[in-house]
Order: C-alpha cells, then structure tokens, then sequence
C-alpha cells in the first residue's frame, strides 16, 4: 500500500499552523479557506505531518534551550555572589539552583528506574514468563 503524502499547499498551511497564533491567521498565511484548514486538519496524513513537524520543532527549541543553561546557571551564580545585589535576588538565585539541581537529581533517578524496570520486562520476555 502506498503510503500518501501532502501536497505543497498543505506543507505551506503545516508551517503557518507552527508560526501563527490562530488557525485563521495560518490558514490566510497559506492562502488556503479557514475551512479547508480545518479538512485538511481531520486528515490523517495531514494530522501525522503536522505532528511530526510539531515534534520537530519542539525538538530544536528543547537544543536550544539546552545550548543556554550554562549562561543561565552562571547568571544565577553571579547573582547569588554578588554580594551588593539585594538580598531577595541573592536568595532567589540560590533557591533556583537548588530546585534545578532537585529537579535534574529526581528525574535522573526516575530514568534509571524506567531503564531498570524495561531491562527486568526484557528479561522476563526472553524466558517466556508474562507479567500479571
């Protein structure tokens, strides 16, 4: 079975829906109805394009995000030091870094739980046994 794909004008109306705040204002961007943008949106193939570009885009936000964190953890860093910044911007600061630093150990920890509990279903899978 072949699988379908999207036309030229939906790919335009794909990346209106990712930079326009409205399906109005998307679907004027791409130059298609505002009805035929919401068609186009109950479409399978369609729907599975503009998530995967969803997902794309959310992906290089998170990179880029990522990129900054050393920036953002030494401006909190300075601020926490600099010992003529107000006191409430010091504590602040100090009380981010240890919520991020909570946060980054919590989830760590859940990761490795997940790894643990997928290799334990891995092993039971290869021996035959099920999971009731």
């Amino acid at each position: 079975m072949k699988e379908q794909t999207i036309n030229p004008k939906q790919e335009k109306a794909i990346a209106a829906l990712l930079t326009e705040p409205t399906i109005q204002l998307a679907a004027e961007k791409a130059g298609v109805g505002e009805t035929t943008l919401y068609r186009w949106m109950k479409e399978e193939t369609f729907d599975k394009a503009f998530k995967e570009a969803r997902k794309s885009a959310l992906s290089q936000t998170i990179s880029r995000l990522q990129q900054t964190t050393t920036d953002a953890v030494n401006t909190l860093k300075s601020v926490m030091e600099n010992e003529e910044a107000p006191a409430s911007s010091r504590v602040t600061a100090a009380k981010t870094v240890l919520e991020m630093a909570f946060k980054a150990y919590e989830l760590e920890d859940l990761a490795s739980k997940v790894e643990e509990m997928e290799q334990y279903l891995q092993e039971v899978k290869a021996e035959g046994g099920s999971i009731a």
